[in-house]
């Protein structure tokens, strides 16, 4: 059985983004997850726990084998939600936090926020600064601005709890490092990266599903096609 693909999207973002991706991918079986910490309304954010649950109930709704790519702060939910389903094949970090047990975003990038964050601590979420130049440096002028138009609120708990499980302990991962990424450093990534089974590189910015989503469907392929050899045996 093919396995069926799994997009989890990274913070501020949504299943939108991944529509240049998904055309590219029209014979494959693509679902997306909606992350609850993403929103219009900040008093209606999710946390990471809510965002690993719906990662996990979409995947266990798969009837069969899945490959599960992770964007950015989607790393961290998939890592969480994803430990002990067994119909996990593959997980596939897309210059994404790969963290282990007891590991935060925050404490990821070193314990203080970076100063593209604008953090709204009383009401508890976080609006990106300069989100043109950090996560759409390479794309089109006009995709990039349809992009930014659809950014949500992002749930600053997300970022601040821990890891009570990490996923790619038992399963096996790839990483994607983006080499022109300007929201995660390539330093920050490939220490990362270190934990993965597999290491490819792009030379993007933070965002290939919308800068080249036919370069980034073909690795995907690949994985999915590697995964269909190497069947869940858990």
């Amino acid at each position: 059985m093919a396995p069926t693909l799994v997009l989890v999207h990274g913070a501020w973002h949504g299943p939108w983004a991944w529509r240049r991706l998904v055309d590219e991918l029209a014979d494959v079986d693509v679902r997306t997850v909606t992350l609850p910490s993403v929103g219009p309304d900040p008093a209606a954010l999710g946390d990471l726990r809510t965002d690993a649950e719906a990662v996990r109930t979409a995947v266990s709704l798969v009837d069969g084998p899945v490959v599960v790519c992770a964007h950015s702060y989607g790393g961290v939910p998939a890592t969480e939600g994803l430990a002990g389903v067994a119909n996990v094949a593959r997980l596939v970090y897309l210059c994404a936090f790969q963290l282990d047990v007891g590991e935060s975003l925050l404490s990821a990038v070193g314990g203080s926020a970076p100063s593209w964050w604008d953090i709204h601590r009383t009401e508890g979420y976080v609006d990106p600064l300069r989100p043109f130049e950090t996560f759409y440096a390479d794309v089109r002028p006009h995709t990039a601005r349809g992009a930014v138009a659809r950014l949500g609120h992002q749930g600053l708990a997300a970022f601040e709890q821990p890891l009570t499980r990490a996923a790619w302990r038992t399963v096996p991962s790839t990483y994607v490092v983006c080499e022109r990424d300007a929201a995660i450093p390539v330093v920050a990534q490939e220490m990362m990266a270190e934990r993965a089974g597999r290491v490819l590189r792009m030379p993007t910015s933070h965002s290939p599903f919308l800068s080249r989503p036919a370069q980034l469907a073909g690795i995907l392929r690949a994985e999915l096609v590697a995964a269909s050899r190497a069947p869940v045996t858990r």
